[in-house]
């Protein structure tokens, strides 16, 4: 995993292929929630060129509702060891529970993705702990109970700098702790607590993420801004979500998480081939 950060800060793209093992996520709910379709899907996003696989067991769709620790580690282990068995792909646990982190890393997780920039109690010492990379993600679910209330009237004076100061902050707080600098990644946020003017106002403005001193995870592929945008259907965002990374790797980010690999890869050779 170390490895492919350095890839990333000298420059050179990576993406990350989504296997939510989810009944109810917004894109593909229900599609790998047996064992042996999310392998099969996950060693097929592997082959397209995703270098990272994110394995996600809980839905943060807006709306959704949260589950218990017991059901989500019945969702994510078994598939993470699966993977381990066929495959020496990097691992992304996408939870917030310290005990799902602490569980998927021993069965073979090489990296955290956080969409609460570990707020959870003990969620920082299990990643100090074991001193693997972690994505910090911008998102006020914290604050607004999870994501059945998020999108509530979602307000900023300046979206892009307050996301900014706060993921800086973050990541200050997390290296004050114990945690590596060279381990922290950061994530905007699309679509997290934000409405269609605040998704569009971060993506234009990418390249002040991408001046921090950390890689940026760009996470928009399939996202409602799209729908709304665009009045497209979740199966229809391909060429959206593909275009917004596009846009993104023009304004210096080079990390993607997506569900569509194989087209995200093809469109960002090209932009390496003509940058």
């Amino acid at each position: 995993m170390q490895k492919i950060l350095e890839r990333i800060r000298s420059g050179h793209w990576v993406v990350m292929g989504i296997l939510n093992v989810t009944p109810d996520s917004f894109s593909d709910g229900g599609k790998y929630s047996h064992l042996n379709h999310a392998l099969t899907h996950a060693l097929q996003m592997q082959d397209e060129g995703a270098e990272i696989i994110d394995i996600g067991g809980e839905s943060t769709r807006p709306g959704s509702k949260l589950i218990s620790l017991t059901e989500e580690l019945q969702r994510v282990i078994p598939v993470i060891e699966k993977i381990r068995e066929h495959s020496k792909v990097a691992i992304s646990i996408d939870s917030s529970k310290p005990q799902v982190m602490a569980a998927a890393i021993e069965a073979g997780a090489t990296m955290v993705n956080d969409v609460n920039a570990l707020h959870a109690e003990g969620a920082l010492d299990v990643c100090i702990e074991h001193q693997l990379p972690v994505c910090l993600m911008h998102n006020l679910m914290y604050k607004r109970g999870g994501p059945e209330t998020m999108q509530n009237n979602p307000l900023y004076e300046n979206v892009v700098d307050e996301v900014t100061s706060y993921l800086i902050e973050r990541a200050k707080v997390c290296i004050k702790r114990g945690m590596r600098k060279e381990n922290i990644i950061i994530d905007p946020g699309f679509g997290f607590g934000k409405n269609l003017k605040n998704n569009l106002s971060l993506l234009k403005e990418m390249q002040q993420f991408c001046a921090l001193d950390y890689p940026v995870l760009v996470g928009v592929s399939r996202k409602s801004m799209f729908g709304h945008l665009l009045a497209r259907d979740v199966e229809e965002r391909l060429i959206a979500s593909t275009s917004a990374a596009v846009i993104a790797y023009q304004k210096g980010a080079r990390f993607f998480r997506v569900h569509d690999v194989a087209q995200t890869c093809d469109a960002l050779a090209l932009c390496e081939a003509v940058t």
